[in-house]
């Protein structure tokens, strides 16, 4: 017992991996068998992962579950992994989504099903390993792992345009990576100790200003490709549009928080001064995108399309909290990560079963689907108000927070206009949304709304239910999650926001 406490993030890591072997080592033949695995080794993920929130102890400058072992000591290598408050949220919500993404696949996979359950428990424990690890190496290593499987989603079950997708999504992700991978070398070999491990280099001391520009920009670069930030999103809409249901509820509910995570565990901290400077030219982004995205959502025809190009302006409210550095925009910014993962990924998860369904993503061939399928209709309406951030759902505390926090924003140049035009999001947000809304539901039926269209199914309705469930839950107490993630957030903005009040500190010298 001692030792599972002990080891228990590794052992929920790790979980997918093992359900992933014993479907290798299945018949092919055997589908249905290969998702039952999937499913329960996803469900037991899940559930094994509920300890880690009930037995998390948030500590200053502390990990909970914290576990290092010895890699490669002569190269600074070492397995160190741990959670804080940020990495907790966006942990649990990777395993909340896994049995999700399993269930809602059962009828649509139906061809090299083992090799598609494979893909998806490995791209978990990736996106599991990428939010724990405390190693800059390791947490590369999962870091570049996520693309194989997403990119074996995409290419192998996608639509039409799948392979043209999968290369671009791959080429974008990983150009920016390389860069990333220089500058964890140039802080290896400028670290005194020679050290990989991010704690060190937390303490270890800045250098001077303009190195740090270099090195945040190149960190900057990989995470900014992952959220996406305008105008590095073009690959988002072409991988969301031809991947799967599944592959699009995992890239949209998880992996594009790797980006914005990154910026907040990793090139914030360890560049502060950069992060300092850059700031207002990340905000500006993150407005463009705001507005821009949600201009391209009223322009779209296709379904998965539109809600691809929401994501864009949702986490440009992301990444405007994030550069203007007050606790309760950083907050609001890292709630939004969850609840984005929950709204936009059940928004997914609907269209994927409306395609099945009618096997068309053209706007103009729905309209009347609430008299025939009444509740696709209703789930799929709570779903909306959650996206637009409806008072009383999840999608408001975070963009509320975002904003009161832009507004009084101390470090943060014109932050009171940056507001006002990031504010007009919401605005947009609900126009699109509730045009859409519209355009499936009411009106006079048209072909999608045919004859015997069949409405949720006791299986859909599992991975509906705690979707809708966690919308309203985290709308009326979102509490308990703002406790978890006040730590790591004041420590960043106050590294960040005081990185002008001394002088950089040079590296730190070798060690005798």
């Amino acid at each position: 017992m001692a030792y599972i406490e002990s080891h228990l993030l590794t052992l929920v890591t790790f979980l997918p991996v093992l359900g992933a072997i014993l479907i290798a080592l299945l018949p092919r033949g055997e589908g249905g068998q290969h998702k039952g695995i999937a499913f329960l080794f996803s469900l037991l993920t899940f559930l094994l992962s509920i300890a880690l929130w009930t037995g998390f102890r948030a500590a200053p400058g502390r990990y909970s579950f914290e576990q290092k072992t010895e890699w490669a000591p002569a190269l600074g290598f070492s397995y160190h992994v741990g959670l804080d408050g940020v990495a907790l949220l966006l942990f649990l919500l990777t395993t909340f989504l896994g049995p999700i993404v399993v269930l809602s696949s059962w009828k649509f996979i139906q061809e090299r099903v083992n090799v598609y359950c494979i893909a998806l428990l490995l791209l978990e424990t990736a996106i599991l390993g990428t939010l724990a690890s405390l190693d800059l190496v390791l947490f590369y290593v999962f870091w570049e792992a996520m693309l194989i499987p997403m990119y074996l989603l995409i290419g192998m079950w996608g639509s039409d345009r799948r392979i043209y997708a999968a290369v671009k999504f791959f080429l974008f992700t990983f150009i920016g990576s390389v860069l990333m991978l220089l500058a964890i070398f140039w802080l290896w070999s400028n670290s005194g100790r020679k050290s990989f491990d991010y704690a060190e280099l937390l303490n270890a001391g800045v250098v001077d200003v303009s190195t740090q520009r270099w090195l945040f920009l190149a960190f900057a670069l990989a995470f900014a490709i992952k959220v996406p930030i305008w105008p590095l999103h073009t690959w988002l809409p072409d991988a969301h549009t031809e991947a799967p249901a599944a592959g699009s509820i995992i890239l949209a509910g998880v992996m594009l928080k790797m980006g914005t995570f990154g910026f907040i565990r990793y090139a914030m901290p360890l560049f502060p001064q950069a992060a300092l400077a850059f700031a207002p030219a990340i905000a500006v982004l993150g407005v463009i995108g705001i507005v821009y995205g949600s201009l391209m959502c009223m322009a779209q025809t296709d379904l998965k399309r539109l809600i691809a190009y929401s994501s864009v302006a949702h986490l440009g409210f992301v990444m405007l909290g994030l550069s203007a550095l007050t606790p309760e925009a950083v907050s609001g910014a890292v709630l939004q990560m969850v609840n984005h993962g929950i709204s936009t990924g059940a928004l997914f998860l609907m269209v994927g079963y409306l395609y099945e369904r009618t096997h068309t993503r053209d706007l103009a061939a729905y309209g009347g689907l609430a008299t025939v399928a009444p509740a696709i209709a209703a789930t799929f309406l709570v779903i909306t108000l959650s996206s637009i951030g409806l008072p009383g759902t999840n999608g408001f505390v975070g963009e509320f927070l975002v904003l009161i926090g832009t507004f009084t924003s101390r470090v943060l140049a014109g932050a009171v206009p940056l507001a006002v035009i990031g504010a007009t999001g919401v605005i947009l947000g609900a126009v699109y949304m509730l045009w859409l809304y519209q355009r499936v539901f009411f009106g006079p039926p048209r072909k999608a709304a045919g004859h015997g269209l069949q409405d949720l199914t006791v299986r859909e309705w599992f991975t509906v239910a705690p979707l809708l469930l966690a919308i309203v839950v985290l709308g009326i107490a979102p509490q308990p999650l703002l406790s978890a993630i006040k730590e790591p957030v004041d420590a960043v903005v106050q590294r960040v926001s005081r990185a002008d009040r001394a002088p950089p500190v040079r590296k730190a010298e070798a060690q005798p």
